[in-house]
């Protein structure tokens, strides 16, 4: 009896405690996902109903022309193809290059390497805002600022965090892997390409999706070195029809922001499994 009552006591805790971790998490995620809400039911009300006072939560009346407004008062479509476009060029860049350097810090021996790595995460220290004057001067005296040429061609000189990503993904990998393919006649390229590659994808797909995000996401960037409407990303096409409206339109304002947001949460939707292992198995070993 008494190992019975044992056994229930420890049934009876564990129920508890996954209630608890269940109540948490569905907490947690409805603050987390009411901003979300409350921005997806405003770019659904009319104008008078999205700044009443107090507000509400649902639309009185379900207002879905407030998208076909947002997409055509400004080059919204235009807009996205350009951001598509910048997206795909830093995420190439960013993953062959950062894949290059990490390869060299990792897999190959080489005097001074640990010095070396080490002064390029130092780099991570230096503030973006040090360094935007100076880049911005460089880029004058190359005569990029009013081309989109700032916004990608840095992706392919690699970045000291996703280096230090990639790097630990790649020192989980058995050595005997390479001195294998070393012994059968395997250049490092061949390695790198061939070998090590494929398989650190859940790891170049953690740096692919950083890298999306933040290009996606970027507002200082365009806002620095765009001049034509034409050329301008989503994010700062967002604060140009903010401005042209004067800041009153805001359910046409949260439509644009909405249909922003939605390719992000696809693909994260998408993808999130093998960012999670990715991100699982990148600090395994130092």
């Amino acid at each position: 009896m008494t190992a019975a009552r044992h056994q229930a006591s420890l049934a009876a805790q564990a129920r508890f405690r996954t209630f608890v971790n269940y109540a948490v998490i569905i907490v947690v995620t409805a603050l987390f996902g009411f901003p979300f809400f409350w921005m997806l039911a405003t770019s659904l009300k009319d104008l008078a109903e999205a700044t009443r006072m107090p507000p509400t939560m649902l639309p009185t009346e379900w207002h879905w022309e407030n998208y076909r407004t947002a997409t055509t008062t400004i080059p919204f479509w235009q807009q996205a193809l350009n951001t598509v476009v910048l997206c795909v060029l830093n995420v190439i860049g960013t993953t062959t290059s950062c894949a290059i350097v990490a390869y060299g810090f990792s897999r190959i021996d080489w005097p001074g390497r640990d010095w070396f790595f080490w002064v390029t995460l130092s780099t991570m220290m230096i503030p973006g805002a040090v360094l935007m004057v100076p880049l911005y001067g460089l880029f004058r005296e190359l005569g990029w600022v009013g081309t989109n040429l700032p916004l990608w061609v840095p992706a392919y000189f690699a970045s000291a965090y996703n280096i230090f990503l990639l790097r630990q993904f790649f020192m989980t990998i058995p050595k005997d892997l390479t001195e294998a393919a070393q012994i059968d006649g395997c250049s490092e390229w061949r390695i790198f390409w061939q070998i090590i590659l494929p398989l650190t994808q859940p790891a170049l797909t953690v740096v692919a999706l950083f890298s999306f995000l933040w290009v996606w996401n970027d507002f200082m960037g365009p806002l620095i070195y765009l001049t034509d409407e034409r050329q301008f990303t989503l994010a700062l096409g967002l604060q140009a029809f903010q401005s042209r409206l004067g800041g009153t339109e805001i359910n046409l304002l949260m439509a644009g922001g909405t249909l922003v947001i939605l390719p992000v949460l696809v693909l994260f939707l998408l993808a999130q499994r093998t960012f999670i292992e990715g991100i699982s198995m990148s600090g395994l070993k130092s």
